[in-house]
Order: C-alpha cells, then structure tokens, then sequence
C-alpha cells in the first residue's frame, strides 16, 4: 500500500476505486484506516500539493458517493470516519453555495459564540467565501493541523446548524413542510459539528485513528 502513494502528486481517482468492492467487514475497516492514515501523511510531505488539490477536488470528479463508500461506515471517533464528515460538510455546503451562506450568516447572527472566528471565516461570508472556506478547512486536514481543521470544521457546522434551524423557525407557520425539512437538517448538522469536534479533541491528544 505504502509503495503505490510513493509519489504522492501522482495521486488518481482509481487508487480509491480500485478499494470500493471489498466486501468483508474487516476487510473495509482495514482499509478505511490505512487510506485514511496515508493520505494524511502523504499530504503533509513535501511536493505533496497536487496530492492535496486532488483529494479536495475528488468528490467534485467521482461524486460525494464515492467517498462515503470507503469511509462513511467508520466511527464518528476515529481518522476515516472524521474525514467522511469533513466531506460531508463540504458537499453540503458546495450543493448550494447561496443557500449555505444564507444560513451562515443566519447562524453567526444568532449565536453568541467564537464559533466564526474558530472556523476563520470572513465577515460579511457570502456564497464565494463560505464556499472556499470548506475548501479549506478540507484542505488542511490533508496539508496542515488535522485537529485545528476539524475544531473550524466543528464551528462551521454548528454555524450551519443553528442558521438552518432559525430558518425553520421562521417557516414554521407559513410553510410546515419546509420547516419540517430545515429542522432535520439543522439537526444533521449539529450532529457533524458534535461529532467533529470530539474528532479535533482526539486528533489533538494523538488518538484519532
């Protein structure tokens, strides 16, 4: 395994594929684990930085499917499940930037926390920036802190989170159904911003694995 990441900036879309039809539990897990664990010390080498546009970029190329099919399965408290999440959030956001930054600033406005300046975000955030800031946040996992990418990954989810549920407040009269739907996103977003955040405080003792 550790041969074929050799030359990092050499990365492609196949060395995933070519994992995605193990069947047997064990066999998934090991391999959630070892991919988790070589990209992140790949990425933190040097001439690493087309490895790290790649892996920010796969989900865009290959779908977010793809990545949940290696890692999604793994524990919230361990390296692939974390990473999953980090996915996860930016395809929430990148599905629909305006929407995002929306609930954002919704969120920031109704929070009276650090959350904003923990995830390093801009103010005003609009689309653009929200958008890039998880390409970021993404981007360091692989290149940078691993737990200081996921605690601002943990901020961004609970800014999300809590501007996604005023939003249903405020539909919660005129139109059920729409709050109905932004009530259960607010909740999967809190659920991400928790479950980041306990992966950062592990990253930062050395045991996220």
């Amino acid at each position: 395994m550790g041969r074929e990441f050799h030359r990092p900036t050499r990365f492609e879309g196949h060395r995933f594929e070519a994992y995605l039809g193990a069947q047997d539990p064990a066999q998934r897990y090991a391999i959630a684990h070892e991919t988790a664990r070589t990209l992140v010390e790949r990425g933190r080498e040097a001439g690493a930085e087309e490895l790290v546009d790649r892996m920010v970029a796969y989900a865009d190329e290959h779908g977010i499917d793809a990545i949940a099919e290696l890692w999604a399965a793994s524990a919230a408290q361990s390296l692939p499940g974390a990473l999953w999440r980090l996915y996860l959030l930016r395809a929430l956001v990148r599905q629909d930037p305006a929407a995002a930054a929306y609930a954002f600033e919704r969120g920031v406005e109704a929070l009276a926390t650090a959350d904003q300046a923990i995830a390093g975000a801009p103010s005003p955030a609009g689309p653009e920036e929200v958008a890039a800031l998880v390409d970021l946040i993404l981007r360091g996992a692989f290149s940078g802190d691993l737990a200081d990418a996921l605690r601002r990954a943990a901020a961004t989810g609970r800014i999300l989170a809590a501007g996604t549920l005023a939003e249903a407040d405020a539909s919660d009269l005129a139109a059920p159904a729409r709050a109905t739907a932004f009530t259960t996103r607010a909740a999967r977003l809190s659920a991400i911003g928790d479950e980041l955040e306990t992966a950062a405080r592990l990253s930062q003792a050395g045991r996220l694995d």
